[in-house]
């Protein structure tokens, strides 16, 4: 057991150094920075957001007020049930337009198809689309700042993520650990630099890419489900540049409420995190031996674990401080840990057995029907 312990201890801080040397690198839009002069679409794709569509796209309205450059905002109604489209219609508000969406085509996931149908209907003159989900609320200046970033550095693509709200112990045992995965294992200076599809990170929640880059990529990936990091490997390959970002000041979020929403959202993407069963048990593997194998030892006396395990609450810790998120809660970063794991293996589960939906839709593309052999 020795050797684990040691093993997973120096492992936690070497992790804990790459998050203070990630904090320093990462990029901050600046809220300060005056609003854009190009033209700018805000797309959100929506499906059963009744309950807080108006207010996101109030606060994308407000965001964009007074801006000197031709701005559009665009909700596609993804087959919503519960009268999203109306809601936002019922605004009455001339600057922004609803588009009813079309029925997922055989190939296409609904996300990357109710993107591809936002991206379709902008202005052809377009330069920078901002991809919006309907559950973030963006500070006034949000908007401003994250285009303000994408051409600052010159990048094609920047994913500034929201600060994540969390209640309840599911939700803030789980969704700290959005921010803090990248922070301590991506080492964010690469990243942004290289071409390797492994060293990618982007959260859709909040999403600016270049329209030419986007539509020389592609646009969106049409069957991945984790369709923001896809959309940034496309890029890459494609010879473009992109990276995450800190979108504390930019925009705020809240994924789930309570402990079956987020199972169930989690079930969703999970399984395709890690690219196979093998390659989650060997990540899963890492991050147990790193985060909760010197966390056991500490309990049995061991002041080599008690050191790994301080080192891995003090990364988790600077990534809350960092990204809004609490910072107590670090304390129990080994029960985080083990929790993803669960989750992860419920995913691959329900996957297996074919029972993943979300919102009452599968989350694999249906195959494309080919044409019978002459």
């Amino acid at each position: 057991m020795r050797p684990l312990v040691g093993a997973g201890t120096a492992l936690a801080l070497a992790s804990l150094g790459l998050t203070l040397d990630n904090l320093r690198r990462l990029r901050t839009p600046d809220t300060s920075a005056g609003p854009p002069t190009e033209r700018v679409a805000v797309l959100v794709p929506a499906r059963d957001e009744a309950a807080g569509i108006r207010d996101c796209v109030r606060a994308l309205l407000d965001a964009v007020d007074g801006w000197p450059g031709p701005v559009e905002v665009l909700v596609l109604d993804d087959g919503s049930t519960d009268g999203t489209g109306t809601r936002v219609r019922e605004l009455g508000d001339p600057r922004v337009r609803v588009l009813d969406g079309t029925p997922t085509p055989a190939g296409w996931l609904a996300k990357p198809w109710a993107c591809h149908q936002l991206t379709a209907a902008a202005h052809p003159d377009t330069g920078v689309y901002v991809f919006v989900d309907a559950d973030v609320l963006v500070a006034p200046a949000g908007l401003a700042a994250t285009v303000d970033l994408l051409r600052r550095t010159g990048l094609d693509l920047v994913s500034p993520h929201p600060r994540q709200l969390a209640e309840g112990p599911a939700e803030r045992l789980v969704q700290p650990l959005l921010a803090w995965s990248w922070l301590a294992m991506l080492p964010l200076g690469i990243a942004e630099r290289s071409p390797r599809p492994s060293l990618s990170a982007a959260n859709g929640q909040v999403l600016a890419v270049d329209a030419t880059a986007y539509r020389a990529a592609g646009g969106h990936p049409r069957d991945r489900v984790l369709d923001d990091i896809a959309l940034l490997r496309a890029l890459k390959a494609a010879g473009r540049r992109g990276v995450v970002a800190d979108g504390t000041p930019v925009a705020t979020c809240r994924m789930y409420r309570g402990a079956d929403e987020l199972r169930e959202g989690y079930a969703k993407s999970l399984w395709a995190a890690f690219g196979s069963p093998g390659g989650a048990v060997g990540v899963l593997a890492l991050l147990g031996l790193v985060h909760v194998v010197p966390a056991v030892a500490a309990l049995a006396g061991s002041r080599v674990g008690l050191v790994g395990y301080l080192a891995g609450v003090a990364s988790r810790a600077l990534a809350a401080r960092r990204t809004g998120s609490r910072v107590g809660d670090a304390v129990a970063h080994p029960v985080s840990v083990l929790a993803v794991a669960a989750l992860t293996a419920d995913s691959w589960r329900r996957r297996r057995a074919g029972t993943l939906r979300w919102r009452g839709r599968p989350v694999e593309a249906a195959p494309e029907s080919r044409p019978a052999a002459a």
